[in-house]
């Protein structure tokens, strides 16, 4: 067999094996697995106030709430997202207006606002955050804190469409 007739017998298989592969879909990038929306939360809509402004910061300070905001399925970044967030603080109760603050999402998704520090309330020290603007599913959220003495909370939200 001449050297030719290989290398013509090798590339057509070897386009043989691309069309199949390609037929079968497996040329293509990996698919996200589907990323499941964060359900909201057990007592995360607890004196939840719709319109807090969005702010630098809530009183004084001293306290990091972080987090990401995602889209579900894909796990994409969703930038510009009002994110409230409130909390019964060193300086008020998580009824008091002054204690309830937003903030927006950066192009990473990714947000974050400083607060008061954070103080049990019925026992627990936790806080409240909502995602509320309508382009997406409302998701109450209300992570509690490992030590009534952490000064950082980090809650994610990945959201479904409305």
């Amino acid at each position: 067999m001449s050297d030719t007739l290989f290398q013509r017998r090798t590339l057509l298989c070897a386009g043989a094996a691309f069309a199949v592969a390609g037929l079968a879909g497996l040329t293509m990038p990996a698919r996200a697995a589907g990323l499941p929306a964060t359900p909201s939360m057990r007592g995360g809509a607890n004196n939840y106030m719709p319109g807090a402004p969005i702010v630098e910061r809530i009183g004084s300070g001293g306290f990091w709430m972080s987090g990401t905001v995602l889209r579900a399925s894909d796990g994409a970044p969703l930038a510009g997202q009002r994110i409230q967030i409130w909390a019964h603080t060193t300086e008020g109760s998580e009824r008091d207006w002054h204690s309830h603050g937003a903030t927006l999402s950066d192009a990473n998704g990714a947000f974050r606002l400083e607060m008061p520090q954070i103080v049990p309330a019925l026992g627990q020290a936790h806080a409240h955050l909502a995602y509320d603007s309508g382009e997406y599913e409302t998701v109450f959220l209300r992570p509690l804190l490992s030590s009534a003495k952490d000064t950082s909370l980090t809650a994610h939200f990945v959201l479904q469409s409305a």
